[in-house]
């Protein structure tokens, strides 16, 4: 064999162990593109796939933010609206502040002078309780005096106690003949002589002689049993004065006398004597039987 069939056939190995090599390498190369071709779809898919859920949550920010400025457009709206009616509001409280201002001042003003007016009726109301103080004052001492006399009147009336019983029993007797004797006196200005219905002696015909020339009627309006006192509906105005003394009576029947102590304008006041039945609120009170 030739030299140069040997290199030809060196050649020739050496040119098909590269073309082997080439082979080689392209098939794992080729094998390695796939994979990377695999992959790379997968990728694009995934992204493809995240890309349309980004698109929907991105939709769906949209609507969402749509709705929440159509919502902060509504806030703002009515929040506006009373921000109005706020400021009206807040103008008319300015108006009622200044109107209360005003009256402030006129109340003050007005307070000024109740003041002074105060202060001068205090002054008079001082000089009024002082006039009352000395009326008190004077009130207590006619009331002493007042005592002493009734207390004085009592014992008197004890003394003609027994007069007065002895009077009372001639005048129950003598009933019919008092009205007849009456007439008789009334007509002739006389007293009847020895007549025990009229004569009276000492201190009873002091106390008697001003009320049986008048003759008030009247009746009994309260009792006051436990202080032997009563009141007969006849006053100042009537013709009543202290010392008077007012016979009381229910039917034909005599109950007793009272004695007056105190008189009012349209009431007296007076202490029960010779007392024959207990008096009631509307038993007939006169000066004379």
């Amino acid at each position: 064999m030739s030299n140069l069939t040997k290199v030809l056939i060196v050649l020739l190995t050496i040119s098909a162990i590269f073309l082997c090599g080439i082979v080689v390498t392209y098939v794992a190369n080729a094998d390695n593109f796939k994979q990377k071709y695999t992959k790379l779809v997968s990728e694009r898919d995934a992204l493809e796939e995240k890309a349309e859920g980004l698109t929907t949550q991105l939709n769906e920010k949209v609507q969402q933010k749509d709705e929440l400025e159509k919502s902060l457009n509504n806030q703002i709206a009515s929040l506006k609206t009373k921000a109005d009616e706020i400021a009206a509001k807040l103008n008319e409280a300015e108006r009622q502040k200044a109107e209360l201002i005003e009256k402030t001042n006129n109340f003050a003003t007005v307070t000024k002078a109740f003041s002074e007016t105060s202060e001068k009726q205090t002054q008079t109301l001082n000089a009024a309780l002082e006039e009352v103080k000395q009326l008190k004052a004077a009130q207590i001492k006619l009331s002493k005096e007042l005592d002493d006399t009734s207390t004085a009147l009592l014992e008197k009336n004890a003394i003609i106690s027994s007069l007065e019983t002895e009077k009372r029993r001639l005048t129950e007797e003598k009933a019919d003949l008092g009205t007849r004797l009456d007439k008789l006196l009334q007509s002739g200005g006389k007293v009847a002589a020895g007549s025990p219905v009229t004569q009276e002696q000492g201190p009873a015909r002091a106390a008697s002689s001003q009320t049986s020339s008048i003759g008030l009627k009247g009746l009994v309006n309260q009792i006051d049993l436990k202080n032997s006192l009563a009141t007969v509906s006849l006053g100042s105005a009537d013709g009543v004065r202290e010392g008077m003394k007012f016979h009381v009576t229910r039917g034909d029947q005599f109950i007793c006398d009272i004695l007056i102590i105190d008189v009012d304008t349209d009431k007296a006041v007076g202490t029960l004597d010779l007392v024959q039945q207990q008096p009631k609120v509307g038993d007939n009170a006169s000066t004379n039987l």
